[in-house]
Formats: structure tokens, C-alpha cells, sequence
């Protein structure tokens, strides 16, 4: 649905050119909610802007829908336009126009039907639980309501594509996650590609399919989103998921000696139904090896469970190995700290 080709955004300054993006390639498939996450300055912004074109790349090309927006004359990229559409972190709201006028204002641009238009709009207001709010100023309205009224307003075309600029940035974590199960059920319901940036790596687990880590203006990482949370592979995105997780501390533990024995301390990480299986205590009655949970996580990712124990076994080396083999054995992965 969306391919970036060889992307690349230079701005002209007084002392130097800057660049904001350097030969960035994405694809972002068709129906999936996609996420892009990277620290302030990375180039987030630039590059959702570039897609519908509100930036112009210097060099590279923008698809969408099978379309070469960066080829397209200013008259015929209005048209293509009308299937991307976006929201905002600060809303971008009418302040003078009711929530009403607000959504229907992209319909009444192209000079839609006033009836055509009512219709359109009273869905909407349903949909996004506003219906009572219709007749409202922006001002009237809490955080999470102005982003709601964004929401219906993008919706209001009927877009194929829909772009998320810091959607939950604004908003307090119990908001957040009303919003972000919104846009879960309006990816479901209208088969709507969703392609978000943020910085906050808990947006990226609870609603994303696939994320992209951007650092310096490029991709340093992408794939599914329980692979790159589970196995981040960059520094950038290990900082992000320690950071999220609060882990950082119990990994970098300094283990006092032990009169048992060998140790050895291993991460352990369960996805799916096996989250909540014995598995661990029943290898270990097994192999006779001892254990000791150092520290643990149980989460989702978008609505799949997993958890990660950081273990120190305790016991003879041969017994640790075939514990080790066993959870591995059982499509656990197991990795090795030390």
C-alpha cells in the first residue's frame, strides 16, 4: 500500500544543508497498522509528511495505493490526496466550527451533499462516541474528545490510508489506550492501512503489526513487532524496549558467588498460550537443576501474551545444558547471559 524508494529530504540552511532522510526504503503493506518509532530529530516527522507529500522529498519516491505520488502533477496528487488522510498530536481542530462542522468539513470542500453529508457525519459521531458532543466548540472538549473529533474528520473520506502524526503524544496513558483501541477497531472494520510514528515504544506493543526503528534519517531495524521487541538487534532499539520495560537494571545484575555450584544466568522468553504454562518448573524437575528468577515480565503485544524471565541455574554443568536444550526443545527461546 505504501513503498518509500530510496527516500531523501535535504533542507537548505544558512550554515549547511541538513539531512532529515538518506535513501530510506519502507513498505507498509496493505490493511496492517505500521509503526515507526525513533527519538526526537530522527527524521519521524519529515518522513510521514513526505508520504502524502506536504514535504517534497529531494530524491526518491513516495507510492501509494500503486500510485507514484512524487510523479504526479499538482491536480492529480489533490485527487490522491483525498485517500490519505491524517491526524495530528495537537489536533489541528476548526476552533470557531462544532464538532459537527468540524467532520464534516473535508466533504463540504469537495462539495458534497448537505444530505450526503448529514449521513456521513451522524455515522461518524457513533463511531468515535460523540454523538452528544456534536453541537460543541473544540474549546468545550477534553483532550481525548478533540482527537476523537480528528479521527472522524479523517475518516469523513472514506480514505484508504490512514497517517497518525504522534496521535497519543498529548494525551494521559488512560486516554492513550481508549484512543489506540480505537484505531484497533477502525483497522478492523474498514480493512484501514494506519501507518503511526511516535516515541513511545508501549504505542508501538499494543496496537502495531510491523514497526520500523528510524535513527538519523534511516531504518536501522524493522520486522514484526514481537520479533524486534523481543530480539532487538540495534542499540536505538534495545534503549527503547529497556526503557519501556524498566529492565535495564535487572540485566546488568552482578550475581554474588554461590556455594552451589555452577551457575549460569539465562533469558528465558515465552510467547503466546505458553506465557502461562509450567514449563520452566517441569524441565527443572526433570534435569534435578536448580533456579532462581531474577527477573520477570509478563505483557502483550497487541493482545498476544508473552513474558521474559531473566533465571541463574544452579547445579551440575551437563544438567544446566539439558535444561537449556529442553526449553529450546519446547520453541522457547533461551539465550545465554553469561
Amino acid at each position: 500500500m505504501i513503498e518509500l524508494k530510496q527516500l531523501t529530504k535535504t533542507y537548505k540552511t544558512r550554515n549547511k544543508p541538513t539531512t532529515a532522510l538518506a535513501n530510506l526504503n519502507l513498505s507498509v503493506q496493505k490493511g496492517e497498522i505500521f509503526g515507526v518509532i525513533g527519538h526526537s530529530g530522527a527524521g519521524k516527522s519529515t518522513l510521514i509528511r513526505c508520504i502524502n507529500l506536504l514535504e517534497r522529498p529531494t530524491s526518491g519516491e513516495v507510492w501509494v495505493g500503486g500510485v507514484n505520488l512524487t510523479s504526479l502533477g499538482q491536480k492529480e496528487l489533490q485527487i490522491q490526496r483525498r485517500k490519505i488522510s491524517m491526524i495530528f498530536q495537537h489536533f489541528n481542530l476548526l476552533s470557531s466550527s462544532t464538532v459537527y462542522d468540524n467532520i464534516a468539513f473535508p466533504l463540504t470542500l469537495i462539495r458534497t451533499p448537505n444530505s450526503t453529508i448529514k449521513a456521513k457525519v451522524m455515522e461518524l459521531l457513533s463511531l468515535v462516541g460523540l454523538e452528544e458532543h456534536k453541537d460543541k466548540y473544540p474549546a468545550q472538549l477534553s483532550g481525548g474528545q478533540k482527537q476523537r473529533v480528528g479521527i472522524a474528520r479523517a475518516l469523513a473520506s472514506d480514505p484508504d490510508v490512514l497517517l497518525c502524526d504522534e496521535a497519543t503524544s498529548a494525551l494521559d496513558p488512560q486516554t492513550t489506550d481508549s484512543i489506540l483501541n480505537l484505531l484497533l477497531d477502525i483497522n478492523k472494520r474498514f480493512k484501514l492501512t494506519i501507518l503511526l510514528i511516535t516515541h513511545e515504544m508501549h504505542v508501538i506493543q499494543n496496537i502495531c503489526d510491523r514497526v520500523a526503528v528510524i535513527h538519523d534519517g534511516d531504518i536501522v531495524e524493522q520486522g514484526p513487532v514481537a520479533q524486534v521487541f523481543l530480539k532487538p538487534q540495534h542499540a536505538v532499539t534495545r534503549e527503547f524496549i529497556y526503557r519501556e520495560s524498566s529492565g535495564q537494571n535487572a540485566y546488568n545484575l552482578i550475581l554474588p558467588n554461590s556455594n552451589k555450584g555452577f551457575t549460569q544466568r539465562v533469558k528465558i522468553t515465552f510467547l503466546g498460550e505458553q506465557t502461562y504454562d509450567s514449563v520452566l518448573s517441569q524441565i527443572v524437575r526433570e534435569t534435578g537443576v536448580n533456579f532462581a528468577i531474577l527477573q520477570g515480565t509478563i505483557s502483550t503485544i497487541k493482545q498476544v501474551p508473552y513474558g521474559q524471565l531473566l533465571v541463574s541455574f544452579e547445579g551440575d554443568p551437563a544438567g544446566i545444558d539439558q535444561t537449556i536444550s529442553k526449553l529450546r526443545a519446547r520453541n522457547l527461546d533461551v539465550e545465554v547471559m553469561n
